[in-house]
């Protein structure tokens, strides 16, 4: 009986909430002590709009896409330095210096020859490239709505220009001129087309097209043709500087052509016309196949051309690095003069085969001896 009560006390007494003794007051629990810091230490006002907001963490890989990002930049501006017309003139400068370190090498050449268009289809082959063309492909819709604003532009400064539509100068219809089929949209349209070769729509197209190649392919030779000559009468040693002699004397001689007369300021001027043809054939297979493909070539290697107005005349950073396709009224003014001056090239370069057909001697050397000098 008193072994039972005894365990009974025992039990209730372990039961019976503990109190703390006076002396030592009870330390409250971490939340509770959480809640007073709080109710006693003011808390810094958040600014409106980010109430109820958590700090955001850093998202894991920041730093990887940041230097993704800037290598997919990288990547896009050595595709648009390679594809631009400017490029070539710097890199000539550029490969004359390595060609004549590395001995004027047949080999050596043809590689520096060949770079530009390897470059550009590694880069558009590559996994960076496929970086660099999927940021464009975002980037597309901004860029051709931009590109749909400037053409709008040019269409209005066009309809404003005396040298567009129904009311623009035309050659008389007894000269052939006065055509229906042709309504005054492009640059240099006189109405001139006797024989109707331009009548079907895409007839029009392809012949402006060429008409545009060969007049821009006239200007740079018509100088091209000048310069050596006059630079020769001037006492300038170039070996052959007449325009149609240049092949003959290089088949049947081991001439070396330096250009400007500057001892060894040349690529392939030193090698065999095989050579200078291969030359000529990797650097120009590359702008000539990627003008047949079409405005959107460069694509695969990040770089847009928004073709204003259409793909004749392809600007971009490339082709327009001055954004003179911003002034639309300057611009359309722009397209005509150089029409009418490739016209004028076209017409010289002829004159420059009639000339030597019949005097035998280059075009500067006629004209000295037209003015008697």
């Amino acid at each position: 009986m008193r072994l039972a009560q005894a365990t009974k006390s025992c039990l209730s007494a372990r039961a019976a909430p503990r109190k703390p003794c006076g002396l030592v007051p009870a330390r409250p629990r971490s939340s509770e002590r959480a809640r007073a810091r709080a109710s006693r230490d003011p808390q810094p006002q958040r600014p409106e709009g980010e109430a109820g907001k958590t700090p955001e963490a850093p998202q894991a890989g920041a730093g990887a896409g940041g230097s993704g990002s800037a290598a997919t930049s990288a990547a896009k501006l050595v595709a648009e330095v390679v594809a631009s017309p400017i490029f070539y003139l710097v890199a000539g400068l550029v490969a004359i210096k390595l060609v004549a370190s590395t001995g004027e090498q047949s080999l050596s050449i043809f590689l520096f020859a060949a770079a530009p268009i390897t470059l550009l289809t590694a880069l558009s082959k590559s996994s960076l490239g496929k970086q660099v063309q999927d940021a464009l492909t975002e980037k597309l819709p901004q860029l051709e709505a931009e590109a749909e604003a400037t053409r709008q532009r040019h269409a209005a400064a066009r309809a404003a220009s005396p040298w567009f539509g129904p009311n623009r100068p035309q050659l008389p219809a007894a000269l052939g001129g006065c055509q229906p089929h042709l309504t005054g949209e492009v640059a240099g349209d006189y109405g001139f087309d006797p024989l109707g070769l331009a009548r079907e729509p895409a007839a029009f197209r392809r012949m402006h097209e060429v008409e545009l190649l060969h007049a821009r392919w006239a200007m740079l030779g018509a100088v091209g043709a000048l310069v050596p000559e006059a630079l020769s009468i001037s006492g300038v040693e170039l070996g052959e500087p007449v325009w149609w002699k240049v092949g003959a004397a290089k088949l049947s001689s081991d001439l070396t052509l330096n250009w400007g007369g500057i001892e060894g300021f040349r690529i392939a001027g030193k090698q065999g016309i095989g050579i200078i043809a291969a030359c000529q054939a990797v650097l120009m297979g590359g702008p000539e196949y990627a003008r047949y493909v079409g405005i959107k070539s460069l694509e695969p290697v990040g770089v847009f051309l928004p073709g204003c107005p259409d793909a004749n005349y392809p600007g971009g950073g490339p082709f327009d690095p001055l954004n003179f396709s911003g002034d639309a009224e300057g611009y359309v003014e722009q397209q005509v003069k150089e029409i009418k001056n490739g016209r004028l090239a076209m017409l010289a370069f002829l004159g420059y085969f009639a000339q030597a057909a019949a005097t035998r001697e280059g075009p500067v050397q006629n004209l000295r001896d037209a003015l008697g000098l």
